[in-house]
């Protein structure tokens, strides 16, 4: 019989909890501790899983005997501070969530790590496993070789969370690096290739200018264009707007090559859609080749149980299957290696310098 695999988790704010959902979809699997020190988190990830420990540091997280793996959800810019204490006390299998660091200074020591970690470190980049952005993925081929990279996201403002740490760049390394490394990990991996130029325009326009906190008004921006130039000659382009959550569909993708354009459409959380619509959208990857002309819209539905088990069309279950079964050995290694995860906030701070210089910033050379 498959033994269970036992889960600490490093923070249980809103993405904690939503990976505890998910545990609790696997089978054989088990949270055994959890910290988190804000004592509403902690009460609701007590709910969801009672009969995890409730520990007071990580320190005591690490003590716990039975443990086989970490998630590490906390704040942002506590990610590099808990993934070094984890090296240096009791290295563990890691999934870590995006994104990796928010201070440049940092990546140097996730690159020490890199270097000598024992255990598999996983960073959760959960768009690569929504099952249209999978699906555009897998059909990527028909494009005869995509060229021409969209990503659009129309979405809702940054919720909020505990002490509003997602408000300043300081805590979320930036807008671009907090909320967009999802896509420029996306970029990497559709083009298989690595950025070399980053031009970029954003601000800050709608959301949160009316909001103070201790005398501070929050400075994330809530819109942009980004544009990489890639060493393979392909491009790609980002489009973020964080005050367009009318939108039918949150996230509409675009691969195109000489052969054929590939789309997926991504609806946004259900929880979002309001009832008096009717049904939420349903995904969709549409196929349109250049000869003979005839596209082909394929539906891409989730399982109700899955989708409601998060806010990632489904990304966080598919996203858990396969670090588990890297746990398990049934997988040589993570998807998202620690590079990739570097790699995506390198692109985000890119993005951000380039926003507050305007001028094209060289990465990668």
């Amino acid at each position: 019989m498959t033994r269970t695999i036992n889960y600490g988790l490093i923070g249980c704010g809103m993405m904690g909890q939503e990976h505890l959902h998910n545990i609790g979809l696997l089978e054989r699997t088990r949270v055994a501790a959890i910290f988190e020190p804000d004592p509403v988190m902690a009460k609701a990830a007590k709910a969801i899983a009672p009969d995890a420990a409730m520990v007071s540091s990580v320190k005591e997280l690490l003590a716990v005997a039975e443990l086989d793996c970490l998630v590490i959800a906390s704040p942002n810019h506590l990610h590099v501070d808990h993934i070094c204490e984890v090296a240096e006390t009791r290295p563990l299998p890691l999934l870590v969530e995006k994104p990796l660091f928010t201070d440049p200074q940092d990546a140097a020591r996730l690159e020490e790590v890199e270097r000598s970690y024992p255990c598999p470190i996983w960073v959760a980049m959960e768009y690569r496993y929504m099952p249209p952005i999978a699906a555009l993925i897998d059909k990527a081929e028909a494009t005869g070789g995509v060229k021409m990279l969209s990503i659009r996201e129309h979405r809702f403002p940054f919720l909020e969370k505990v002490g509003h740490w997602n408000r300043f760049n300081r805590n979320t390394g930036g807008t671009f690096v907090e909320k967009c490394c999802h896509f420029f990990d996306l970029m990497r991996l559709i083009l298989q290739s690595d950025p070399v130029r980053v031009t970029a325009s954003g601000g800050q326009a709608v959301n949160h200018l009316d909001e103070s906190y201790e005398g501070e008004t929050p400075d994330i921006l809530d819109h942009g264009y980004v544009i990489v130039d890639f060493a393979s000659g392909a491009r790609a382009m980002l489009e973020l707007c964080m005050f367009a959550e009318g939108s039918r569909y949150q996230e509409e993708i675009s691969a195109v090559g000489a052969k054929a354009k590939v789309e997926a459409l991504v609806p946004g959380p259900g929880r979002f859609w309001p009832d008096h619509l009717g049904e939420p959208p349903v995904p969709k990857v549409i196929v349109s080749p250049r000869s003979p002309k005839g596209p082909t819209t394929i539906d891409v539905p989730v399982d109700a149980r899955i989708l409601a088990a998060g806010d990632h069309n489904g990304s966080t279950f598919y996203q858990h299957e396969g670090f588990l079964a890297v746990l398990r050995g049934e997988k040589a290694k993570p998807d998202v290696s620690l590079k990739d995860g570097l790699w995506a906030v390198r692109m985000g701070h890119a993005a951000q310098k380039a926003i507050e210089s305007g001028e094209t910033v060289r990465i990668g050379e």
